[in-house]
């Protein structure tokens, strides 16, 4: 819409007021990681990405400027980033940024509040709906400084040679992979407030509750050895560090989400020898996710179906992810902007990953659950391809083709 000659207010209502996870009041600030997942085509998230780049997604243009190493995916430096953001946004000339926290839902609105919306505007969202919010919980890795890391106990390597050895790989032998297991599944967990409790979404649950499924799940899920010899030799288990800002001078332990007590996180996270004396500059936290029940409330162009003027994205739709949040986004913005001009809505070919997402959010459903991109969402191909590498190929061909016909068509 910032390229369709509308004028436009943003509200953000951070820093004035706060939300349980955010750390700044930064526009687009990211939350749980700082990992945008994978750049390659042949999986649904690199897709996804290629897909948004020939819609010229901002978030990406910004993720790019900000990036930092991650061997195959793309993350980024979350201050660089959201400072990019801010940078584009501001270079709008008709676009305006409130600091002020929203509690209205007009006409011509797209709500892209995000899981952690406010009270007040939730229960403007749960007014307008009909509806009482549906609710899973997520859980955030945490950060240490670089230079508290044993770079003795530690090396550089991406997993399988991907990237440029982006990744810090902190090895563990059996015994201590066994004391490190021991602590987390005993571990004391922060005791959620009564109207807290509910469920976990499976993407993000936290280390400990996957630990609790048996004492292998890690070492062939986010500690998984494989692709990381070292010298001819693999390790029983693995920690891969990440990048956290471009300096290097901050790292996020991959894939360990956790809901473990701050004081805990140290004991637990520092059995492991690089991580002994380790600097904690953020702790893991979990907290409430927040989604309406989309197929009942939207339709494929993101906007209500008793409501049309008024529009959803992001992860309160049920899309689960940074660039599914950021794909609805843009679908919003494209109708809208269609629907102001007196335009037919333009769904998008569910050939393609972020049209297959829009079928997804609504589409009927007994039991709605928050989704990433995934190539089981998108229709089969016409031919039939034995590799399973090649008919991913495949897939991303024909989705590029269409969303560039899609593209073609919105000029």
């Amino acid at each position: 819409m910032l390229t369709e000659g509308f004028s436009v207010d943003l509200y953000e209502m951070r820093p004035n007021k706060m939300t349980p996870a955010h750390h700044t009041g930064g526009i687009a600030e990211p939350v749980c990681s700082n990992s945008f997942k994978s750049k390659d085509r042949a999986t649904a998230q690199g897709l996804l990405k290629a897909e948004m780049r020939e819609l010229d997604s901002v978030v990406l243009r910004a993720a790019d400027r900000s990036a930092v190493p991650a061997g195959g995916a793309l993350a980024v430096d979350r201050e660089l980033f959201s400072a990019n953001i801010q940078e584009i946004l501001l270079g709008f000339p008709r676009l305006r940024i409130i600091r002020e926290e929203a509690v209205t839902i007009d006409d011509y609105t797209i709500v892209a509040s995000g899981p952690l919306t406010s009270d007040t505007l939730a229960a403007e969202i749960i007014s307008l709906t009909g509806r009482e919010g549906l609710a899973f919980y997520d859980a955030a890795a945490p950060i240490v400084t670089a230079e508290s890391v044993d770079m003795s106990k530690a090396y550089y390597m991406s997993r399988y040679g991907k990237g440029d050895a982006d990744y810090l790989n902190c090895p563990m032998s059996r015994e201590e992979y066994q004391q490190f297991y021991q602590a987390l599944v005993s571990a004391r967990t922060v005791i959620l407030k009564d109207f807290e409790k509910g469920d976990v979404f499976e993407g993000c649950l936290p280390l400990e509750v996957m630990a609790k499924r048996g004492e292998d799940t890690l070492r062939f899920g986010a500690f998984k050895p494989v692709g990381l010899s070292l010298e001819g030799e693999r390790a029983y288990a693995v920690l891969q560090l990440r990048k956290e800002n471009v300096q290097g001078t901050l790292f996020n332990l991959v894939g360990c989400q956790t809901n473990l007590a701050f004081p805990e996180q140290k004991r637990v996270f520092s059995l492991i020898s690089a991580l002994k004396g380790a600097e904690f500059v953020r702790y893991g936290v979990m907290h409430r996710n927040t989604f309406i029940d989309s197929p009942a409330l939207l339709t494929e162009h993101f906007n209500m179906k008793e409501r049309q003027s008024v529009f959803f994205a992001g992860q309160l739709t049920g899309v689960e992810g940074y660039m599914e949040s950021a794909a609805s986004g843009i679908i919003a913005g494209i109708n809208m902007a269609r629907l102001v001009r007196g335009e037919q809505l333009l769904p998008l070919p569910s050939t393609t990953m972020v049209g297959s997402l829009a079928r997804y959010i609504s589409t009927s459903s007994k039991d709605f659950q928050p989704m990433h991109a995934s190539f089981e969402l998108v229709p089969p191909l016409s031919e039939k391809i034995k590799d399973k590498k090649q008919r991913k190929i495949a897939y991303a061909n024909r989705a590029i083709n269409d969303i560039i016909k899609y593209r073609a068509f919105l000029k």
